[in-house]
């Protein structure tokens, strides 16, 4: 934890500042992207939301007061800037964000940057069916396996929440699975 704390003094002092921001985005950008990406669904769409991402996190580096891991509060900030994005993107295209989800996931085929195959695109429609809640917790548990103690430092839901959460998103997409 001293080690975290003496790399967030590297951030904030103007000396050392460039060199530990750099550190932190070869640390962090590989899975914060992955993260978005999860969330959001489309590469470039994601590319927006990092940056955004690093620039809030650059911001308020000053206001982060230690009281969770660094990777849990950047990880919080991906997270509601991937939430705010589709919502935006929804509202701009007079739809909900659930619905803009489902329309991304049959756009996936055509994206270059989507490796999978048809289990895989049934699956993602499957998620895109679920609640917001649900699909986050789902997406950092099975893609990302991050703890539920950590999911509930990021997400500010406690951990038996979090279960409960996931045990139903997997029942409905094992349903969904089976169905269609």
């Amino acid at each position: 934890m001293q080690e975290e704390k003496d790399f967030i003094q590297e951030l904030l002092h103007p000396k050392t500042q460039n060199i530990a921001f750099q550190k932190l985005l070869r640390d962090y950008q590989r899975p914060l992207y992955n993260h978005i990406r999860h969330i959001v669904l489309n590469h470039d769409d994601t590319d927006d939301v990092l940056q955004n991402t690093f620039i809030k996190v650059f911001r308020h580096l000053k206001d982060f007061k230690g009281d969770s891991k660094l990777f849990s509060w950047m990880y919080r900030i991906a997270t509601n800037e991937a939430i705010t994005f589709i919502n935006q993107k929804a509202k701009r295209n007079s739809t909900t964000s659930e619905a803009l989800q489902s329309k991304i996931v049959d756009n996936l085929k055509a994206d270059t940057y989507f490796d999978g195959n048809e289990i895989q695109l049934k699956l993602q429609k499957a998620i895109a069916l679920l609640p917001e809640k649900q699909q986050l917790v789902f997406k950092m548990k099975y893609y990302e396996e991050i703890k539920y103690e950590d999911m509930s430092e990021i997400l500010g839901t406690s951990v038996g929440a979090l279960k409960a959460s996931y045990h139903h998103a997997v029942k409905k997409i094992e349903d969904y699975m089976k169905t269609n």
